[in-house]
């Protein structure tokens, strides 16, 4: 770990201490923009490393800097925290300790009872601000949500983009609220209960206002990603850049209070040091959370279906907490909506491979993937399931559609009702999509805010490309035009329409099943079976222990025609399309087309 932060750092005294990387720079100049807005040049020390440094007394927050390197144009700080006027704008000096925090008592929220929603910032609310979503965060709790996934918040051109072209890892968008306003959100969800997880990107950087590359080698052309060259984390000078992600890191957790991260496209990390840069901040973030005493939570995106990322460092894991799975989510998005195209090519037996994901975690766990053409992944049911983050919808499985069009409009109401049972009884850890809960229809397509119009026309003529074997590709909308972003806007009018009301009591109800039923607490035992019937398939799923007096299983219709089931004396916890609790079995139990109920032994075992 770094002796000193890089950046700057405002003192108690008023001091401020500015480091800077420059391996390449023969003179840096630290730029400060005085009280009359006169640009003043302050020679900075070369120090080891190619780190230059230097003190300046009577500094407050909010004073705006910027760097010169060999007298040539003046930048902003590469591990800037605070852009108020964007990317291409002067930093300013923030100081974190300036908040006074409310969560004294804060333990966190275990891996086991973590049920997660992801949303982003922007279109959450009408207002799109971290202050914005406070208000809402009462609804989640009702519902039964333990942790909000942020999308990316890092400093990104304009003030409107999915998060993932940030150009600096440590500055919080502007438009958002700046980094004030996530402490404020952070410290209202500790008091609500609610743990908060950061989607953090150390695969690349946008394409727009990455003046760090000017700094230092923070890429490589040694390895290839698809947004360009990988981010240098074992090549020359890597060091600095690792620590620089590691100190990241850090931050986020000690000015933030965070509980977590959620690690984008980790198999775009490409590192072939004998210690991996995952490794590294899962040690960095189980330090923290030891300092800190609460739970601090590592979970990897990864498409390659490999528990290497779970495995202990003793066996050459990196030891990381939890991981995606994305094939639950291909699976029932197979099933109901019979799509065959790009990788759900792979899913052509939803049913049994569903089984399959539930029992098993990765479908695809050393067998032969035909959209791939190779053989492709690990097995990993050796693994208890809450190791595991699944979904039926995400920013990625409905926004990289040509449309942005959620669940709701291609399925059934009772199709999405039973993904929704699929889900939140599912032996793995439950990650909502904002609006999921109650049925939004408001798509949300692929949008960002780009100044360069070289940019904004080779984005424009790539999503033309990208989707034009279709007749409807002239229906693309344009990510850069403003109706796109309003569309994704949450309508957060499901009081008054009933249909949605009816869903988001029957996620209520769920959630409040699995966080009170026993049985749902243990994610080893994953019994799944597939019954076939001239009518169609029925999937049961059965959870708890064999020998455990509250054994539940929850019967799944997967067709089109009503099924009877034997209750053998179980009773009705739930039934989905009836929406009701605790009611009395009838024996055969008819369940309606993707109609799926749930069954406990008697309240006398």
């Amino acid at each position: 770990m770094l002796a000193e932060r890089l950046g700057a750092t405002l003192k108690a005294d008023g001091h401020c201490h500015w480091r800077v990387w420059a391996p390449l720079a023969q003179q840096v100049d630290l730029i400060v923009v005085a009280d009359d807005g006169q640009h003043v040049s302050h020679r900075l020390t070369a120090h080891a490393d190619g780190v230059f440094g230097g003190e300046l007394g009577d500094v407050a927050a909010g004073t705006r800097y910027g760097f010169r390197l060999d007298e040539g144009p003046v930048r902003p700080d590469p591990v800037s925290r605070w852009q108020p006027e964007g990317v291409h704008e002067l930093s300013a000096v923030w100081q974190p300790s300036d908040f006074r925090w409310e969560d004294a008592g804060w333990q966190g929220i275990e891996r086991r009872d973590l049920v997660i929603y992801e949303l982003h910032v922007g279109t959450f609310t009408a207002a799109g601000t971290f202050d914005a979503v406070i208000p809402r965060l009462r609804e989640l709790v009702d519902l039964g949500v333990t942790a909000l996934q942020l999308m990316p918040v890092c400093q990104f051109p304009g003030e409107r983009d999915w998060g993932y072209d940030g150009a600096y890892w440590f500055a919080v968008q502007n438009s958002y609220g700046g980094p004030a306003g996530l402490q404020r959100l952070v410290n209202a969800c500790h008091q609500h209960g609610l743990a908060l997880i950061l989607d953090v990107v150390y695969n690349h950087f946008g394409p727009e206002g990455t003046y760090i590359r000017e700094f230092g080698p923070y890429f490589t052309e040694a390895h290839q990603t698809p947004w360009g060259a990988a981010i240098n984390v074992d090549g020359h000078l890597s060091g600095m850049v690792r620590q620089t992600i590691l100190q990241n890191i850090e931050d986020w957790i000690r000015d933030f209070h965070v509980d977590g991260f959620r690690l984008d496209a980790v198999h775009e990390i490409h590192d072939t040091s004998a210690v991996h840069i995952l490794s590294e901040i899962q040690r960095t973030a189980s330090e923290m959370a030891r300092e800190c005493q609460r739970c601090i939570h590592v979970i990897a995106e990864s498409n390659l279906n490999d528990v290497t990322l779970l495995d202990h460092p003793d066996q050459n894991g990196y030891g990381l907490d939890a991981q995606w799975s994305d094939d639950f989510h291909h699976c029932v998005h197979s099933l109901l909506t019979q799509e065959r195209d790009g990788y759900y090519a792979d899913f052509h037996d939803p049913p049994r491979q569903l089984a399959k994901a539930l029992r098993e975690i990765f479908v695809y766990d050393g067998i032969f993937s035909h959209y791939r053409q190779r053989v492709h992944g690990r097995p990993a049911q050796h693994y208890d399931g809450d190791r595991f983050v699944v979904c039926v919808q995400n920013h990625d499985q409905i926004g990289n559609r040509a449309l942005g069009e959620r669940l709701t409009v291609l399925a059934t109401p009772e199709q999405v009702r039973l993904a929704a049972g699929l889900l939140l009884l599912a032996p793995q850890i439950p990650m909502l999509f904002m609006g999921e809960e109650y049925g939004e229809t408001h798509p949300f397509p692929f949008f960002c805010d780009f100044g360069d119009p070289y940019l904004r026309d080779a984005v424009r003529s790539g999503r033309r490309e990208e989707f034009s074997r279709f007749a409807w590709s002239d229906e693309v909308p344009d990510p850069f035009e403003q109706a796109t972003f309003d569309s994704v806007r949450l309508n957060w009018n499901w009081e008054a329409n009933p249909e949605q009301k009816e869903l988001r009591q029957l996620y209520q109800q769920l959630l409040r099943l699995r966080r009170e039923e026993p049985a749902f607490h243990d994610f080893r035992q994953r019994d799944v079976a597939v019954v076939e019937r001239d009518a169609g398939v029925l999937l049961v799923l059965q959870r708890g222990a064999l020998d455990h007096s509250r054994r539940c299983t929850v019967v799944f219709n997967l067709s089109e025609a009503t099924q009877s089931w034997s209750t053998d004396g179980a009773e009705l916890r739930l039934r989905s399309l009836l929406n009701v609790e605790s009611g009395p079995a009838v024996d055969p139990l008819l369940l309606q087309p993707w109609e799926f109920a749930v069954l406990v032994p008697p309240a006398s075992t």
